[in-house]
């Protein structure tokens, strides 16, 4: 792979029935590509976690992809509430989603943490009222 690879999703929020489809595009190319099966599976954590919180808290976003020969970068925006406190946000478990999303099974408070945790790179902007933006870059060496 010599040139740069770029796919995007649109991600609605509400849409549970969608859920895994960005991150299942982007497995589907880094196994195509043949990249490590670990760094495959860094890259579907946190493009997963991404999309969840898309559709939990967010009317709409969108996830770009960026794959070179060196890494894999992952953009999301999405047009949200925002993140009123992102320090308070990174703690593992704190979590502001509704019951209904906890009865489903979701919002535990992993989302950004585990987003972190399987970047190499992972820089978070949010606008309170207008929305959040996530860059991740995960290194292939």
């Amino acid at each position: 792979m010599d040139e740069t690879i770029e796919g995007s999703f649109q991600i609605i929020g509400g849409n549970f029935a969608n859920a895994g489809e960005a991150s299942m595009q982007l497995k589907s190319k880094l196994v195509e590509l043949g990249i490590d099966e670990a760094i495959i599976r860094r890259a579907a954590i946190a493009t997963f976690e991404a999309e969840m919180n898309v559709i939990i808290y967010a009317a709409a976003g969108r996830l770009q992809y960026y794959i070179t020969p060196h890494e894999v970068t992952i953009k999301i925006d999405d047009m949200g509430p925002g993140i009123e406190n992102i320090e308070l946000a990174m703690q593992e478990g704190y979590s502001t989603a509704p019951d209904w999303v906890r009865e489903m099974g979701w919002g535990a408070g992993m989302g950004l943490p585990n987003m972190k945790k399987n970047s190499d790179e992972f820089k978070i902007d949010s606008v309170v009222g207008e929305g959040t933006t996530v860059k991740m870059i995960i290194h292939f060496s």
